[in-house]
């Protein structure tokens, strides 16, 4: 029988940790740290003898023989570090999230520190703002690429994702809290509900000003995910057309493109076609690096070329640096081998497809808490969609986002196996 870890400080250090991190990011970061080692120190053996676990202790083995088979071995060895830190992150905030409320609580504070977020990219892109004296981020004035939102992230993608995760939390809390003020329109849950409406506003416009296709088409996908779930057909509707105005505008055949452009903005449907930024050089194209990528995979299919490979070779072959492929797993399967793709893609949607069965559970037996995992299961798709068009294993900050929220729930279905083996013992 699994045994449960009861929280105890590690818990508020975590949300204080994480509603600061935008801010103080190197606090957050020591305050992180701690939760983790505790929590490992408590918990090893309940750690080591999870099968789970031992999966990822497996994957690891394996991306380090692949580091040391690698024509780049200190390349391979240094990409790393966007990997096993966070398998460490993963296996111990899964011990530490166990309940369908922890997933309401991680959301606030990852929703709250968003408006800060977005607040910067503002002045960054509108004022021109740089490096910020009471924070300990640096960015670029005026966005990297210039004139698209990044704000605190490296990139104007990264930021997208970011937001995009965030806004699919935002609107699962904001459900959750109007449900409540139909009941009991008091003074705290209107608070909540109207900081909330601001908060799904103002990631939104973030979202747009990040100009990323990809945030921008998962966001709608998402918004469509959530009116199903609701049952609401004309917001089905709404969002159906309005993707279908925006793909007729962007590819659609002419006249009838013709006649959706002038009422979609050009903006959008100039993003969407790639016609806003015409004649790029054909390295900085998506295609010609996925067919890199593949080209690389081919040689080496079984160990890959190591990690961080990919952008070494490319700048070799083309004379352009890229930090990445732009597609994960075409990149994983180029460093790691067809191998390592296979081991951390079933890891993945083993606990993924455990999570979507417990959500029907929850939902079939009407025990609560379904809600909150429909959305983290929305807003973790939504980030390994986004990985077909680009990588965020690169971002620390991005990348700690999405494993928390994968690690939730996987944590929370690790609670209710837990629950199970209980009721059997009785």
């Amino acid at each position: 029988m699994k045994r449960i870890f009861c929280q105890g400080w590690e818990w508020n250090f975590l949300r204080i940790s994480l509603l600061i991190a935008p801010i103080l990011p190197v606090v957050a970061g020591l305050g992180i740290i701690a939760v983790l080692i505790a929590t490992c120190r408590k918990e090893w053996k309940s750690i080591a003898a999870s099968r789970l676990n031992r999966g990822i202790g497996v994957l690891s083995l394996w991306l380090l023989f692949v580091a040391v088979l690698s024509p780049r071995p200190i390349e391979a060895l240094l990409g790393l570090a966007n990997y096993l830190p966070y398998f460490f992150f993963f296996v111990n905030i899964r011990q530490i999230v166990q309940k369908p409320s922890q997933l309401r609580e991680l959301a606030w504070v990852l929703v709250i520190p968003s408006v800060w977020v977005v607040a910067m990219g503002l002045g960054q892109i509108f004022l021109g703002w740089g490096n910020v004296p009471f924070t300990a981020w640096g960015y670029v004035p005026y966005g990297d690429p210039k004139g698209r939102m990044s704000s605190v992230f490296m990139y104007a993608n990264l930021l997208g994702v970011y937001l995009l995760m965030i806004l699919i939390l935002a609107i699962g809390l904001w459900i959750a809290t109007f449900r409540a003020w139909k009941g009991d329109r008091n003074r705290k849950v209107s608070l909540q509900l109207g900081f909330l409406t601001f908060a799904i506003t103002f990631d939104s416009l973030g979202i747009f000003l990040t100009d990323s296709r990809s945030a921008w088409g998962l966001g709608l996908f998402a918004g469509l995910l959530f009116a199903l779930y609701l049952g609401w057909r004309s917001i089905v509707a709404g969002f159906a057309a309005v993707a279908g105005a925006i793909s007729i505008a962007s590819w659609g055949p002419v006249p009838l493109r013709d006649v959706f452009r002038s009422i979609v903005p050009r903006m959008i449907w100039a993003r969407f076609s790639d016609e806003l930024y015409p004649d790029r050089p054909v390295a900085t194209l998506r295609a010609t690096q996925w067919r890199f990528a593949w080209e690389m995979a081919q040689e080496r299919p079984i160990t890959g070329w190591g990690l961080r490979n990919f952008s070494k070779m490319y700048k070799a072959s083309t004379g352009i640096w890229l930090g990445h492929a732009h597609n994960l797993y075409l990149m994983l399967m180029a460093e790691t081998g067809i191998v390592g793709l296979l081991m951390f893609c079933a890891w993945v949607a083993w606990v993924y497809a455990r999570g979507i069965r417990l959500y029907r559970f929850l939902a079939t037996k009407k025990a609560g808490g379904e809600l909150m995992l429909f959305t983290y299961l929305v807003a973790f798709g939504g980030c390994i969609l986004f990985n077909f068009f680009d990588v965020t294993l690169n971002e620390p900050k991005v990348n700690t986002t999405a494993w928390l929220i994968f690690a939730s729930i996987a944590g929370i279905v690790r609670s209710a196996d837990g629950e199970r083996a209980r009721e059997i013992d009785r």
